[in-house]
C-alpha cells in the first residue's frame, strides 16, 4: 500500500470511527454541548447523528473516489472548518487532554501527505516528450 493510500485509510477510518461511535451509537455529552453551543432550534441529538451519518459518508467517499484528488480537499476543508468552530463556539474543548487541535492537524497533516503523494504519482505516471531527430 502506497502513503497516499494509507493517508487515506486512516482518514476514513477516522471519520467513520468519529461518526458512528459518539454521534450514532454513543451520544457523546460533549457532542450534544458542542451543538447546543451553538444556540440552534434545533433537537442536537439529531444534529449529532446527521453529523455522523456525514462523516461516515466522508470516510466512504474518501475510499470510493481514491483516483480522485477532491475529497481530499473536501475533507482538509472540513477539518479546518470544524477546527475553527470548536474554537469559536467550544474554546473549553482546546484544553482537553484529548482535544480537536491534536486530531485535527494529525488529520490535515495525513490530507497533507495524500495529496503530495498523489501529486508524485501523477508525474510519475505522465509521459515524457521524446526527441525526433
Amino acid at each position: 500500500m502506497d502513503g497516499e493510500m494509507l493517508a487515506r485509510w486512516v482518514l476514513a477510518f477516522i471519520f467513520f470511527y468519529h461518526g458512528l461511535v459518539p454521534k450514532i451509537l454513543f451520544t457523546s455529552e460533549t457532542e450534544i454541548r458542542m451543538i447546543e453551543a451553538h444556540g440552534l432550534p434545533v433537537d442536537p441529538l439529531w444534529v449529532a447523528r446527521a453529523g455522523g451519518v456525514i462523516e461516515i459518508l466522508l470516510a466512504i467517499v474518501l475510499l470510493v473516489f481514491s483516483h480522485h484528488r477532491w475529497p481530499l480537499y473536501l475533507v482538509g476543508g472540513m477539518l479546518i472548518l470544524l477546527l475553527l468552530d470548536v474554537a469559536f463556539f467550544s474554546t473549553e474543548l482546546l484544553f482537553e487532554a484529548f482535544n480537536p487541535v491534536t486530531l485535527n492537524i494529525s488529520a490535515l497533516a495525513l490530507v497533507a501527505v495524500a495529496l503530495k503523494e498523489s501529486r508524485e504519482g501523477q508525474a510519475v505516471m505522465k509521459p515524457q516528450p521524446t526527441m525526433h531527430g
